[in-house]
């Protein structure tokens, strides 16, 4: 590993003074499960390393007015014991269980793991199917924007190198909204997905049909990606198993799977149809077990 200068940022805002400073020649350290390995493999080492783990901004899970806000430092084992977290949106747990080994979930972030842009990563598919939206700041300020338009391309996101991702936000409307996370890897743990879907949906039970289905796949494109096409055919149809199966042959049709070492472009297209399937059954599933509760 080359030698390069540690900077410790004392907040999000000295952390955005030092980045628009040191400008692309900085890199930013979270948790450092992604840019560790890269640090020893690279061969264009950063003059700098911005530590931002101090930064408390960037910290927390909590409620607002606008839904349930996540910080990007939020690492994914805390995702995965938080009781809000838990009863709302049990996908996300799953999801993140689905990430590394132990020792990976306990210092890796959600918001890096959002920043790699890796088209197979685990935390986003769920996301995207809750439709969470995603606060940058940098010199001019705050904004935000959806976090599927968040993705630019393979390990490319939208943020400018003097930008800093402050959180996660799920919006209000969202909340408690019946979702599923689908991955499939060569083995149970430690494995990069073949391919990972999620849906997510309300229904509506005086018609039985679907409202609002959001349907989000990974590792089948350049980004993640949401299935529009499958969305729209599944509103405010009645759900049933034959349904559920032709959403998941319309998504095939919107992804762009190649093939590699891992797998075929034609095994990872059946895959999508079934983990499409799965992911709306499930979320379906605990959208019947959430009104039977309520009803006793």
């Amino acid at each position: 590993m080359k030698a390069f200068d540690l900077v410790i940022a004392k907040d999000a805002a000295h952390a955005v003074t030092l980045l628009a400073e040191h400008g692309p020649s900085a890199r930013v350290l979270a948790g450092g499960t992604d840019l560790l390995v890269e640090l020893k493999s690279a061969s264009r080492v950063p003059r700098v390393v911005l530590d931002i783990s101090r930064a408390a901004e960037l910290k927390g899970i909590e409620l607002t007015d606008q839904g349930l806000r996540i910080g990007a430092l939020v690492t994914h084992t805390e995702l995965m014991r938080f009781p809000l977290i838990r009863d709302l949106f049990p996908a996300l747990v799953d999801a993140a269980h689905s990430i590394g080994a132990v020792q990976t979930r306990n210092l890796g972030t959600l918001g890096g793991n959002l920043v790699t842009c890796v088209p197979s990563m685990d935390s986003g598919p769920t996301l995207v199917a809750l439709d969470a939206l995603v606060t940058i700041t940098g010199p001019g300020g705050r904004r935000q924007l959806p976090l599927s338009d968040f993705f630019a391309g393979p390990r490319k996101s939208m943020l400018e190198p003097e930008d800093l991702l402050l959180d996660i936000v799920i919006p209000k409307e969202n909340l408690g909204k019946p979702a599923d996370f689908q991955k499939f890897g060569l083995r149970k743990g430690q494995a990069l997905a073949l391919v990972n879907a999620a849906a997510s949906l309300w229904v509506d039970w005086e018609r039985d049909v679907c409202v609002a289905p959001r349907i989000a796949l990974g590792a089948v494109a350049p980004t993640v990606i949401r299935a529009r096409a499958a969305e729209a055919y599944l509103e405010g149809r009645a759900i049933t198993p034959e349904a559920l199966a032709e959403a998941g042959r319309i998504a095939v049709a919107e992804a762009r799977p190649i093939s590699d070492f891992r797998a075929s472009a034609d095994y990872r297209r059946d895959l999508i149809a079934v983990l499409t399937r799965r992911a709306l059954a499930n979320a379906y599933a605990r959208a019947t077990a959430k009104r039977d509760g309520e009803k006793q």
